[in-house]
């Protein structure tokens, strides 16, 4: 049985921009690499101008890179066909404001290709995954900001796709309407819906993301499975159930030995992922 292709493999990017102030072109992306396995949820996260968007146009095929290779599902990203399982919402997604909610999720169904029945269907059943259903008939003008997020996603997964790209999902977006698009990754998550988003929201990548990568000035500084990036390397703690003052005062030597005892847990404590990304970026930053 052949193992599946990864639902994004980006080898070694470089992404330079000739520009009419320096002779040496701007070098946006510097050997970056990145791997998502199917129905993973990947954050890239990095300061404005790292890198983030331009790896993801890359990656969407909207800008050719100078080096390197990037693809979709085993496909060549520069290839039309690669982008058909792909949804994608821009951080300033445009909608016509004369159409409503419904209409517009016609409007793009069609250029899908989808019709009849089968996208009525797949309309209404997107309205409700978004929480936009009583919404439906009301003109986009109108939507907050948190609701043209959520029919921007709504949009992006108008044709099934397999992989949802996301670049700052809830940008401009208050607590509330965050919250909306945090729990529709994890809808799409439990449908197996690979995930690929950027977003400043440090702590909302750390409750939704399986992997992270820390891009900085065009450079992939840290990247891994997220448990593991914010482990502290050189801490250890121990959790345990039922344990006593006395035994508690002498872990170290009695809890093997010790029955009242069950050893819940072992590994490293935590950091939070914004204080990781503070000492790879700022800290990196002070260094120069």
């Amino acid at each position: 049985m052949t193992e599946s292709p990864p639902a994004v493999e980006i080898r070694h990017l470089v992404k330079d921009f000739q520009t009419s102030f320096k002779r040496q072109p701007l070098r946006a992306v510097d050997d970056v690499s990145i791997r998502i396995m199917p129905g993973e949820v990947y954050g890239l996260i990095g300061p404005n101008g790292s890198g983030k968007s331009t790896t993801m146009k890359a990656l969407l095929g909207l800008v050719a890179p100078t080096a390197g290779q990037c693809a979709i599902f085993g496909k060549d990203s520069m290839k039309v066909d690669s982008r058909n399982e792909v949804g994608f919402l821009p951080e300033n997604p445009y909608f016509y404001k004369h159409l409503s909610g419904e209409e517009t999720l016609e409007f793009y169904g069609k250029l899908c290709g989808i019709k009849g029945k089968k996208l009525k269907d797949r309309v209404g059943e997107l309205l409700e995954l978004v929480d936009l259903k009583e919404a439906s008939h009301r003109r986009i003008g109108g939507y907050s900001k948190g609701m043209l997020q959520r029919i921007g996603l709504a949009q992006a997964l108008i044709q099934e796709p397999r992989l949802v790209i996301l670049d700052e999902p809830t940008a401009g977006v208050d607590p509330v309407g965050s919250r909306e698009i945090r729990d529709l990754i994890f809808k799409l998550k439990e449908q197996g819906i690979t995930v690929f988003l950027c977003s400043h929201l440090l702590e909302q990548v750390q409750e939704v993301c399986d992997h992270v990568g820390i891009i900085f000035r065009g450079k992939m500084v840290k990247e891994g499975k997220l448990e593991d990036l914010i482990a502290i390397e050189d801490q250890t703690e121990l959790v345990m159930k039922d344990a006593s003052p006395e035994l508690v005062a002498q872990i170290e030597a009695l809890i093997k030995s010790d029955a009242s005892a069950s050893l819940v847990r072992t590994g490293k404590p935590r950091t939070t992922l914004e204080r990781l990304f503070l000492r790879e970026t700022v800290g990196r930053n002070d260094a120069k």
